[in-house]
């Protein structure tokens, strides 16, 4: 499920989170390209071509699967950050978490993230839920051309 080599960005901190996600990736065909950070500052440099990225030539992103509750630099600072931004503002943002606070759904669509998605317990629907998203968000979503 390619479209023009998008990558994704998985921001999440919990390994097991990291694996169940990777894993139905792959379960569900996606092929694009992914690359995953573990926490919010490592999140904030590799978007912004700082830190162990400032010499790094990646394109951005043409999607962003974000949790919330990261260690150093938490979700929503990540929001804020990429939603202001004239380059990378334009980048649909998931937000993919655990979280079921109504004033952390409120404040991410306040901010401009593009969906809100509490992470499934069950595997079986956690598989369906990123089929979803791979599907809307990597092949019939149109926008425009990301900016490295």
């Amino acid at each position: 499920m390619i479209k023009e080599h998008v990558s994704i960005l998985l921001v999440e901190d919990n390994p097991d989170d990291v694996e169940l996600t990777l894993h139905a990736i792959k379960k569900n065909n996606i092929a694009n390209p992914i690359e995953v950070v573990r926490d919010g500052q490592d999140a904030l440099d590799y978007l912004f071509y700082k830190g162990k990225y400032s010499n790094s030539t990646h394109s951005l992103p043409g999607l962003i699967l974000l949790d919330l509750k990261l260690p150093k630099v938490d979700g929503i600072e990540i929001l804020k950050s990429i939603k202001t931004d004239r380059r990378r503002k334009l980048i649909p943002v998931v937000v993919l978490t655990s979280s079921k606070e109504e004033k952390d759904v409120i404040e991410s669509y306040d901010l401009g993230v593009n969906s809100y998605i509490r992470k499934p317990v069950d595997f079986d629907q956690f598989v369906e839920t990123v089929k979803h998203i791979g599907f809307y968000w990597l092949l019939l979503n149109e926008q425009p051309a990301v900016r490295s």
